[in-house]
């Protein structure tokens, strides 16, 4: 029988700028905290500070996990970081550089970009390398900092997203670990949630930037649209291909993109409320991050028995989804 890829190690960074839904009042916007919470469910968020990036938040949630999994550096077989923030625009990507920052064996590291689908997108991408022998050990990471991206006079977005990191350590098991994954793309869609400037089809220029060509655009009907019905449909169709029932799963593991999306999947899927859990009221969208920080904070709580079936699913730009069903071992 070939191994699984079990989680046994979870870890999160927060940064320590907390930003309330009073801070879009006083830039002026015409919004108010009521506003806010009853379209989003959002509270708060945390933003990095100017002297702060992604590789920090990286850094800080991989030791953690490591420490939880009881796991060295020096055990490490490879590194995936799931971003659309890198440190750098093009390299070297911050899978490199959290390689050298945790003074790993110098192995394979490298960045993935799914948006807020990232870090589904990696757990199927490394449990592949475990699942065939390749590797024993893998570190996992979902960072982003978005407030580096918006455009503050923009209501509709930039009250949305905070920044953050999550990581989870990999390890071949028998007995535990991800049980199905399946990833998907559909670039035609590739319009309803984007940055138009920055790469090679379209330079930063001043012109660009007095546009605001290099902030987050996003079309949030269209992703609404989208994001709900791609992630019921596979999920469906997952729980089919593994004979598997809502009664069997424990807890949904959804990227906390906004509280109305979650509502809508959980009430289409027909499953109970109290196996949805959600923290984006305290966190807002911290894209690739959201996941690996919310398994961080449910394992602290204790939520998770071992043996318990999780669902993580994704969603976001690309246009892009993804899940993953596991059992529980940590």
């Amino acid at each position: 029988m070939k191994p699984k890829a079990s989680i046994i190690g979870v870890g999160s960074a927060i940064p320590q700028k907390k930003i309330t839904n009073q801070y879009f009042v006083d830039l002026g916007l015409d919004t108010s905290d009521e506003w806010i919470q009853e379209r989003t469910g959002i509270k708060q968020r945390y933003y990095t500070g100017d002297n702060e990036s992604s590789i920090d938040l990286a850094y800080e949630a991989s030791i953690k996990a490591l420490n939880k999994a009881n796991v060295k550096q020096s055990d490490l077989d490879l590194i995936i970081v799931a971003t659309t923030t890198p440190d750098y625009l093009a390299f070297p990507s911050t899978a490199c550089l959290l390689q050298d920052k945790l003074k790993t064996n110098k192995i394979m590291s490298f960045d993935l970009s799914a948006a807020c689908s990232g870090f589904s997108y990696a757990l199927n991408v490394a449990s592949q390398f475990i699942e065939n022998g390749s590797y024993k050990t893998a570190l996992v990471v979902g960072v982003d900092c978005l407030s580096k991206t918006l455009n503050f006079t923009d209501r509709s977005t930039c009250i949305l997203f905070g920044d953050g990191g999550g990581a989870v350590v990999l390890k071949a098991s028998e007995k535990y670990g991800i049980l199905y994954s399946k990833s998907y793309a559909d670039g035609s869609e590739s319009n309803s949630l984007m940055i138009k400037a920055g790469g090679s089809k379209k330079a930063i220029t001043k012109e660009g930037l007095d546009q605001k060509e290099n902030t987050l655009l996003m079309d949030g009907k269209g992703v609404f649209k989208l994001a709900v019905n791609k992630t019921t449909q596979s999920i469906k169709e997952a729980l089919k291909a593994c004979n598997l029932t809502a009664e069997d799963v424990t807890y949904l593991v959804c990227h906390q993109a906004n509280k109305r999306i979650l509502d809508k999947i959980q009430s289409l899927l027909d499953f109970p409320k109290e196996k949805m859990i959600t923290n984006v009221e305290n966190y807002g969208n911290t894209s690739a991050a959201s996941i690996p920080i919310l398994l961080d904070e449910a394992n602290k709580k204790n939520l998770f028995k071992k043996g318990d079936i999780l669902i993580i699913a994704g969603f976001g730009a690309g246009f892009t989804w993804s899940l993953n069903i596991l059992k529980w071992e940590n």
